[in-house]
């Protein structure tokens, strides 16, 4: 396996992951909008996304979205989307991806990645609390998660 950081000419890398995680939560399939908001976030320098490989086979992906502090004056880093091939799962991927987008925040200079989950992602939540991240007051239907980095 080897992650890699994408840019707009590698986007279509990760547009058809994008839209099976956006399946995932209950949205319809649609790869000409999943192509359209990833090539506009990478050719906006919006978003960071790493992608997980098995040879050539994208096997899962993560993406960040930069938050800002003008109190703190730092940019600190949201752990938007992780997704992960349903073959692919258990063994390691998004662990692997979550460090490694760790690494990239903390290299960058951010104090903290923060990331969401639903309520009922037990999976999820027990790997972000593995990882270390530390679940924070509930709001509405999602946990919000921070690890400072």
């Amino acid at each position: 396996m080897n992650i890699k950081r994408i840019n707009l000419s590698e986007a279509n890398l990760v547009i058809g992951l994008f839209d099976k995680y956006r399946v995932f939560y209950k949205k319809d399939s649609d790869i000409s909008l999943a192509e359209q908001f990833i090539k506009t976030r990478l050719s906006n320098n919006e978003s960071v996304i790493f992608i997980a490989l098995y040879g050539e086979v994208p096997a899962g992906f993560t993406q960040l979205y930069p938050k800002y502090s003008s109190v703190s004056a730092v940019k600190n880093w949201i752990l938007n989307d992780l997704y992960v091939e349903p073959n692919y799962r258990k063994q390691g991927i998004g662990e692997a991806l979550i460090k490694t987008a760790l690494d990239f925040a903390k290299g960058d200079g951010a104090t903290y990645v923060q990331l969401e989950t639903a309520i009922d992602n037990y999976t999820a939540q027990s790997l972000y609390e593995a990882i270390g991240f530390q679940k924070q007051e509930p709001e509405t239907e999602y946990f919000l998660y921070r690890i400072p980095v």
